[in-house]
């Protein structure tokens, strides 16, 4: 994680200025959609940190604390390094979204000994990156992590860990999204020669697959399958977007 953060450090923020470490309120841009990603990846880093200390022989207690936190402790040690650019600042928002993703596994884990309810990611490509490929990427692999419009964010529940003496499919799973299109700009843009811009919120609900709970006798099987689960599996969806409109997708990803 240190070595990560120097590499970080090195890659990407010495091309900008630097300044005194300070804080800036980011709490309204992207439609939040940047604070979605970070709850995602607090959670996952601190899923992946807990998987990787338990196999270090630690007890579960260390597991959830160290391991779990994981996540919340690299994506600070960002925010320390946004706090001295020129052109960000430390985001308490950030903070917050970290917070919650963190908190989120390590509060399943404490309460039931599983993750009974796993945050995803989806994505796909945009034309409103092409319109600004210095802020939304420009090859497929930059626009997928920076391109908000075309992400989603799931909340992925597994049916049968709520009711054990089911029949139910031990990896169904029932997903409800979030996400935001229409953006080419952090903050809504208004102008005389173009007039606002169009964007607006989705919300999401379709079936998912717990890939964790796919019997296995592979150890590697079973680990692809625990790095894979971090991905909404492309099936049918529903989406009600914030403008009045409701679509249904025959498969979305």
């Amino acid at each position: 994680m240190g070595g990560a953060i120097i590499l970080l450090d090195k890659a990407w923020y010495t091309q900008y200025d630097r300044g005194p470490f300070h804080s800036f309120d980011d709490s309204g841009e992207w439609l939040q959609m940047d604070k979605a990603g970070h709850v995602f990846s607090a959670y996952t880093l601190g899923r992946w940190g807990h998987a990787a200390w338990q196999r270090c022989g630690t007890s579960e207690r260390d597991g959830i604390l160290i391991g779990g936190g994981l996540g919340f402790l690299f994506l600070a040690g960002v925010e320390v390094l946004d706090g001295t650019s020129s052109g960000w600042g430390f985001s308490w928002s950030d903070m917050l979204a970290n917070t919650t993703g963190a908190g989120f596994f390590m509060g399943q884990e404490v309460l039931w000994g599983e993750q009974r309810s796993t945050l995803k990611l989806s994505a796909h490509p945009t034309p409103y990156a092409d319109q600004r490929p210095d802020l939304l990427g420009e090859g497929l692999g930059e626009r997928i992590l920076k391109d908000y419009n075309g992400q989603t964010i799931w909340w992925s529940t597994n049916l049968w860990s709520f009711a054990k003496q089911s029949r139910l499919p031990h990896w169904l799973n029932v997903a409800v999204g979030y996400g935001g299109e229409g953006m080419t700009t952090a903050f809504p843009n208004t102008n005389e020669r173009t007039g606002p811009d169009d964007r607006f919120r989705q919300f999401y609900v379709a079936p998912d697959v717990d890939l964790t709970r796919i019997r296995s006798g592979s150890a590697v099987v079973r680990t692809l399958l625990f790095v894979l689960n971090g991905i909404k599996v492309p099936l049918p969806a529903l989406e009600f977007r914030s403008n009045g409109r409701i679509l249904a997708h025959g498969l979305y990803f």
